[in-house]
Order: C-alpha cells, then sequence, then structure tokens
C-alpha cells in the first residue's frame, strides 16, 4: 500500500517536472529573441533598456512584465530588481508595485512548491542527522509565519535563497503563501519605488532619501534581531 503510494507520487512528480520543462522550453523556442534580449538587460542591470524593452509591447507591457517577473521568480536563477525599478519608470509608483507585489508573490510561491516538493525529501534526511539543523528545522516551524514575513519585508534579500531556506523547513504552504503576499507588498513598494526615484532623483530627493534610510533601518533590524537569537 505505502509502496504503491509512493510510486504513484514519484510518478506524478515527474509528470509535473515534464510538464514544467517542455513549457520552459516550447516558450524557448516560440520567443527565443525575447528571452535572449531580457537575459542581457538582466545581466548588464540596464533599467532604460529594460523599460524601453517592455514599453515595445504597449498595451500588452504590464502582461509581459507580470509573466516576467513570475518567470525570474520561479526559476530564481536571475535577479529581478531592474524590472521592478522598471515598473515603476513605465507604470509609475502605484501600479508598477501592485504588479510587481503580485508577480513576485506568485513566482516565489511556485518556486517554493517546486523545490518542496521535489527536493525536500533530500533536504529533510541532511536536517535530521545534524542536530544543528534539526534545530533550525523546529525552529522554522513553530515560528516559521513570523520569520517568512520579516525575510520578506527585506528589500534587496536574494529571493530564491529565501524560498531554498523555507522550502526545506518546516513552515506549511499556507503560512508561507500568507507570508510572502503580506511581507512582499512593503519590499516590493521600495524596491520599485527607489528604481523610479533614482532614475528622476533631482525630483524626488526627499522621497529617495528617506527610503534608503529605511532600507538601512531593517537591514540593521534584521541583524540586530539575528544576534539576539
Amino acid at each position: 500500500m505505502n509502496f504503491a503510494k509512493h510510486t504513484n507520487q514519484k510518478v506524478f512528480r515527474l509528470i509535473i517536472l515534464t510538464v514544467f520543462v517542455i513549457l520552459v522550453w516550447i516558450s524557448f523556442r516560440v520567443y527565443p529573441a525575447f528571452f535572449q534580449k531580457m537575459y542581457v538587460l538582466l545581466l548588464h542591470g540596464d533599467v532604460r533598456g529594460s523599460v524601453h524593452f517592455i514599453r515595445s509591447y504597449g498595451p500588452y507591457s504590464m502582461i509581459v512584465s507580470f509573466l516576467l517577473i513570475v518567470f525570474i521568480n520561479t526559476v530564481a536563477v536571475l535577479p529581478n530588481i531592474f524590472i521592478l525599478a522598471a515598473n515603476g519608470v513605465i507604470f509609475g509608483v502605484v501600479e508598477g508595485t501592485i504588479i510587481s507585489w503580485l508577480a513576485e508573490s506568485v513566482g516565489v510561491i511556485l518556486s517554493f512548491i517546486l523545490m518542496r516538493y521535489f527536493f525536500h525529501d533530500v533536504a529533510h534526511s541532511v536536517i535530521i542527522r545534524s542536530n544543528a539543523l534539526k534545530r533550525i528545522d523546529e525552529f522554522s516551524g513553530k515560528q516559521g509565519f513570523r520569520v517568512m514575513l520579516v525575510a520578506r519585508c527585506i528589500p534587496y534579500v536574494p529571493s530564491g535563497l529565501i524560498t531554498a531556506l523555507g522550502a526545506v523547513s518546516s513552515i506549511t504552504l499556507a503560512d508561507y503563501a500568507l507570508a510572502t503576499f503580506i511581507g512582499k507588498l512593503p519590499s516590493a513598494w521600495i524596491e520599485v519605488t527607489l528604481g523610479h526615484d533614482l532614475l528622476s532623483y533631482q525630483d524626488h530627493v526627499m522621497r529617495l532619501t528617506l527610503l534608503i534610510f529605511l532600507s538601512i533601518a531593517l537591514y540593521y533590524f534584521l541583524a540586530r534581531k539575528k544576534k539576539q537569537q
């Protein structure tokens, strides 16, 4: 019974992974120029180039930006801070924040599901063999929501790293998703607004200064909490 259930789970996982790989492959085959161009822009951190590229899709630019951020956060390879900054320039701070917040949240939740579903068993076996790692796993399980909420609030923290840590911990998917949706909102707002204001800093000196100090204060708070624990 258990063997059959385990076999069915492995087959189901293989099917999901195969479908995901096929979808990614089809996307690359159908729109190779799109991915090549965005790879170059992200690799060089070209905000103005990203703005021009996304704007070139006209009425579909919002959809393109949303799907692009979802994809980047799902694969957790390339940074998306330049796309968030571009969103601030293209759509304004309010709409740019909403698009970036929703797209990032969806992307990291999908990434969490993939990481936990395919790699959690291996990570869990490592945790069991280490007392220190086991304590970390128990901590993340008991206070996982609060830990994830604080981590997601901090701007410019590597999203893939936080997702991976959450995937191998005991936090539930529901707690992870809720903490992500809540925590990603302030971090997305800071990243979008900073990107917007940096390209027109003459008009937003005061807000830009306040946001920089706010970001520093958040990092200080995180470092202090880590030291206390």
